[in-house]
């Protein structure tokens, strides 16, 4: 039985064999959300990094391809919804899976907060340029509740949904990117590629929010029995989903900087650069396509973080480590349905307290961008270091694996001092408040969860081998049996 005809049997009641390599991709570029970068928080990293922003998008790709191909060591050989979490409870045990199943799910779920918040803010605005100026829980409660309506009706309409969505937001911003830097007559800013003035310090500070415009590049992972021919389509479209994009923020970045050079204007504190940038070219209305898009941009991030969410809420489910009921799986859509719900209404319910409590949108997003980036940075880590233990598990394991792992982890470190900061480091200062509380609140909630699964074990401590023996099975199903031999009537018996 090859793997191709294993994969669509699906162990989890989820729809088998129905995502194209370009649907599933989709669902890494949509919760990366490339559009929202050169649309409005592309000022963020330029008043960190400036001239050396592009410099830090490219180091950030090449970082994150380093841990691509660690995740691919597992995604190439397997398939999950579990993501992540299965592949490193695969690598280095029960323990480490339940940190990046707990550190994925606050991931995922923060992430989709995040751009919540930014898709309540951007509606906000536009819908005040036609007088029209509707709460933001209204604004959040239409989010959340149009994005669980699409994820908990069917994959294939989330997928296509984020395909085309995000793909004319891309469309729009290149096409402008294009005219801009016509505009200037192509030219080749020597300022950017010399870095003049911008320092190693703001360059390496301005990585944390790179990894931050690239988080959840590896959610393609998370449809490991909806894909078609996943031990092929996921890989491709992880490592894809971080090239692709770490093309588009580096090229926008240039010919933004490059548009703003000669204006009265700064980047580093303008909210809608490319809908400045599009007034002065005479193409209003194109920015104003853009900020539209931006918006659909907003929501395909957070219908793309409820998707991997709810099926890292199934796997653990089954495994024993939540509630049976996030285990089930709608009879007709095949779709996580419970757990979807779930997802959907806790990134509504904390914006919303949020908001009740008179925290601007624009801060909101911030605070829960800041805090699942701690989320994706451990789980970037941890699958780094689980690659080369598997691999010798295996027999498989190289020497360049080696190196693979110590990159990934090596680069993963560089937003994580950035995050954290070092105190009395100028290249890494201690983070202002409240982000500075962020960490430690972090370090809390891991030591919660990892607690009660402590307990959980001593209770049950059956829970283990459960874990085991049903990752096992998934990993079964995609292993290739060894070709049978048989002799030729003229071998000798």
């Amino acid at each position: 039985m090859t793997s191709e005809f294993q994969s669509e049997q699906s162990a989890h009641g989820l729809k088998p064999n129905c995502l194209s390599f370009g649907e599933v991709l989709a669902q890494s570029v949509a919760v990366i959300a490339p559009t929202t970068i050169p649309a409005s928080n592309l000022g963020l990293i330029v008043a960190i990094a400036g001239n050396g922003t592009w410099l830090s998008f490219l180091i950030g790709m090449v970082g994150l391809m380093f841990v691509s191909i660690n995740i691919n060591q597992f995604a190439s050989r397997s398939a999950s919804p579990g993501s992540l979490y299965s592949y490193i409870a695969k690598g280095l045990g029960p323990t480490a899976g339940v940190i990046c199943g707990w550190s994925l799910v606050l991931a995922y779920l923060f992430t989709g907060m995040s751009v919540l918040c930014g898709f309540a803010n951007f509606s906000t605005m536009l819908l005040g340029h036609l007088g029209i100026h509707p709460s933001s829980l209204t604004l959040l409660a239409i989010g959340a509740g149009v994005a669980w309506y699409a994820a908990y009706k069917d994959i294939k309409l989330s997928a296509m949904a984020m395909l085309w969505l995000e793909g004319v937001s891309i469309a729009l911003i290149l096409l402008l990117g294009i005219l801009i830097w016509a505009h200037a007559g192509f030219a080749i800013d020597f300022s950017q590629l010399t870095l003049q003035g911008a320092k190693p310090g703001g360059i390496a500070m301005g990585l944390v929010l790179v990894v931050f415009g690239f988080s959840g590049f590896e959610s393609a992972t998370s449809l490991g029995d909806e894909a078609k021919r996943p031990l092929k389509t996921i890989p491709k479209s992880v490592m894809g989903s971080a090239i692709l994009a770490g093309l588009f923020f580096t090229l926008m970045s240039y010919i933004e900087i490059l548009g703003f050079s000669g204006t009265s204007a700064s980047l580093a504190t303008t909210e809608e650069p490319l809908g400045y940038l599009s007034r002065q070219l005479g193409l209003g209305f194109l920015g104003e396509l853009i900020a539209i898009s931006a918006l659909f941009s907003f929501f395909t991030c957070v219908l793309g973080s409820i998707n991997p969410a709810a099926r890292v809420f199934l796997t653990m489910s089954r495994h024993g480590l939540f509630p049976a009921s996030l285990g089930e799986t709608h009879s007709s859509n095949q779709t996580p349905h419970i757990a979807i719900t779930m997802s959907a209404l806790v990134m509504f319910l904390v914006p919303a307290c949020l908001s009740l409590f008179h925290v601007k949108l624009f801060d909101s997003m911030g605070y829960l961008g800041a805090i699942c980036t701690y989320g994706f940075l451990t789980v970037y880590i941890l699958i780094s270091i689980a690659a080369p233990v598997y691999l010798y598990k295996i027999q498989k394991l190289r020497p360049r694996d080696v190196m693979f792992s110590v990159l990934g982890v090596g680069f993963m470190m560089i937003p994580v001092l950035g995050s954290v900061g070092v105190p009395g480091s100028q290249i890494f200062p201690v983070p202002e408040a409240p982000y500075d509380a962020f960490p430690y609140l972090f370090l809390l909630y891991l030591t919660v969860t990892c607690g009660w699964f402590v307990m959980q074990r001593l209770r049950s401590p059956q829970i283990v081998r459960t874990m085991k023996s049903r990752i096992e099975e998934t990993h079964a199903r995609f292993a290739v049996p060894s070709p049978v031999i048989i002799p030729s009537l003229t071998d000798e018996t």
